[in-house]
């Protein structure tokens, strides 16, 4: 029998981080063997199972991953930017694999990301849902079938206690259907709209963000031509889908030598 890839989840007791717990308790190829929470966090000492509402798991939690990554293979980081690096740069010290759903990353901090991965695989999403990257598949069939014929429009929708805007995964989605269309997303991205702006530009990609209430994730990509409108969209209801494409990496990395990877990479999507 194979031994299962031993798991750290950084950020263990926020939303996602307890959601991730659920997801490495029901594959048998995984093992939770450290769970990370902020130094300060009253809940340090506590048991991850518990307090994810599961039956006891022995592994407490802790305030620092260094302590602990003797303990793991691969560590999984749904945090903030800055704790992130930090894990980074400490998994690539240890020569351990990290699973990144952080977003809002600058581009020195992903160039750090591309940096280290020449030492230590690294699986870097900014969605782990296995329906958002058949959607990225979907996005550039359409984006190639329509070429310039249409305008592009990505909405996008999250709980109110979301901090970046656009979504990282809104900004997947715009990345997918620039590249199909041999365009800069950077160049042609429109993030606001407001006053006298003008005749919209065909070459653009615009960006709307709607934040309030609990909504857990909801992307809609608009082709708009003369006389018709396709419409491709993704609606998550539950972060299951994303903690259990997270946790399906970390199993997926375990194997693999050093390199920057995503989630189309682990589903054979490429």
């Amino acid at each position: 029998m194979t031994t299962p890839t031993r798991i750290a989840i950084c950020g263990a007791a926020g939303r996602m981080g307890r959601a991730l717990i659920h997801a490495v308790n029901n594959r048998p190829d995984v093992k939770l063997t450290a769970a990370i929470e902020r130094p300060e966090s009253s809940l340090i000492g506590a048991d991850a199972g518990e307090m994810a509402a599961l039956d006891r798991l022995g592994v407490f939690l802790n305030g620092s991953l260094a302590s602990q990554i003797d303990l793991v293979d691969v560590a999984i980081d749904f945090s903030t930017p800055s704790a992130t690096i930090a894990e980074v740069a400490l998994c690539r010290q240890e020569g351990k694999g990290i699973v990144i759903g952080t977003t809002g990353l600058n581009e020195e901090q992903k160039e750090y990301l591309v940096e280290a991965s020449q030492d230590i695989p690294i699986v870097y999403s900014g969605n782990y849902s296995v329906g958002v990257n058949v959607s990225l598949k979907l996005l550039e069939l359409a984006a190639k079938a329509f070429g310039d014929t249409v305008d592009i429009e990505i909405l996008e929708a999250h709980h109110r206690y979301k901090v970046d805007a656009p979504s990282g995964t809104a900004l997947m989605l715009g990345e997918a259907v620039a590249g199909a269309l041999g365009r800069n997303l950077k160049d042609v991205a429109v993030y606001e709209r407001f006053g006298h702006t003008g005749q919209r530009e065909r070459q653009s990609i615009g960006f709307q963000t709607i934040r309030g209430g609990d909504v857990v994730g909801d992307h809609t990509v608009m082709f708009m031509g003369e006389g018709e409108r396709v419409e491709i969209r993704h609606i998550a209801t539950s972060r299951m889908n994303f903690a259990n494409g997270a946790v399906r990496a970390a199993a997926w990395i375990g194997s693999r030598n050093a390199g920057l990877y995503d989630m189309r990479d682990v589903l054979g999507l490429r």
